[in-house]
């Protein structure tokens, strides 16, 4: 009867964690609306990116310019119209580099001693020294790896609850402030302690960024690359710990949905 129970359980827990993922998973879409308002421009045509493109000081801008092999600029994702897609997309690459330049910081600062090192005190329950910044992950508890991915579908909803939608002719890359918005947010995700002139230089800070983002999307993924398959990436080659794990499966170390 124990080990029946016990199955039960793990079952049971297997079933709300998948549930908590592809809730998460799904949230982005749950603010967008299902047409464009007609009620203002929303500029953000394929010749708006052309421009915006050309205008990049970066490699790309000043060689190749407008790069869109796949012909995206010319989809209609979920019959939100082809401007909307367009605002989508853009808003996607800003957060997606936004959360790159995160993990490959992260990353860094994840394989010191300061972070991988001893400590007199247990950062969680189960932590070892010494653990790469995939292995630390895996070591977390599964207590501790919801509590994170809750804390991200909270930022992430936060995000979608905007005064005009990206989807709507807002601001691709905006993020609102959610100081107050419950008791324990104490500062806003953006710009926490007011260091930024939002008036001052905004073209170039938001290409910057642009910038900075796709090389953290190319650094983090030569990372998980060389990794996975030693010498896979040249440059870095002998100085990325191989990864026996598996990096699309989150809960590989608590367990497995489909065994």
């Amino acid at each position: 009867h124990g080990a029946s129970a016990k199955r039960s359980l793990v079952r049971k827990l297997k079933m709300k964690v998948l549930a908590l993922v592809l809730s998460l998973s799904a949230h982005g879409l749950a603010y967008v609306n299902k047409a464009p308002r007609k009620d203002f421009a929303l500029a953000a045509t394929k010749k708006d990116m052309m421009a915006l493109a050309e205008a990049n000081p970066d490699y790309l801008g000043q060689s190749l310019g407008l790069w869109d092999p796949l012909g995206c600029l010319n989809l209609d994702f979920w019959t939100l119209g082809n401007e909307a897609t367009i605002g989508y997309l853009r808003h996607a690459e800003i957060k997606h580099g936004r959360v790159a330049m995160a993990a490959f910081l992260g990353y860094l600062a994840q394989s010191t001693p300061v972070v991988s090192g001893p400590h007199a005190k247990l950062p969680y329950s189960g932590y070892e020294p010494g653990l790469t910044p995939p292995e630390q992950w895996d070591a977390i508890p599964l207590a501790g790896k919801i509590q994170i991915f809750g804390i991200i579908g909270m930022l992430e909803s936060y995000g979608e609850i905007l005064p005009q939608h990206y989807c709507n002719g807002g601001l691709p890359g905006y993020y609102p402030p959610i100081k107050g918005n419950r008791f324990e947010l104490i500062f806003n995700l953006y710009d926490p302690f007011n260091w930024f002139d939002d008036n001052k230089d905004k073209v170039r800070g938001r290409q910057v960024e642009i910038n900075n983002g796709r090389l953290a999307m190319l650094g983090i993924f030569s990372i998980i690359s060389e990794s996975k398959v030693p010498g896979s990436v040249p440059l870095i080659t002998g100085l990325i710990p191989e990864y026996k794990g598996d990096y699309m499966v989150p809960f590989e170390a608590d367990f497995s949905i489909f065994s």
